[in-house]
């Protein structure tokens, strides 16, 4: 399962897809459903980002 999740289009996809729930159901819900909602798939896609972060190939003049 971590190879799956590490691998960087499962990654751009849960950033995205979170990223927009998360923005949907704080704009649509206005209760304590929606806030949690948006927080909750904020946080997965803040973990993925962070992911995608760390799996950024890095040029060659900071490998030297």
């Amino acid at each position: 399962m971590k190879a799956l999740l590490s691998r960087r289009p499962v990654l751009w996809f849960l950033f995205l897809f979170n990223a927009v729930v998360a923005v949907l159901a704080g704009a649509t819900m206005h209760n304590a459903q929606g806030v949690t909602t948006a927080i909750g798939m904020g946080v997965v896609s803040v973990g993925a980002g962070l992911g995608l972060l760390r799996s950024r190939p890095q040029s060659q003049s900071q490998q030297s």
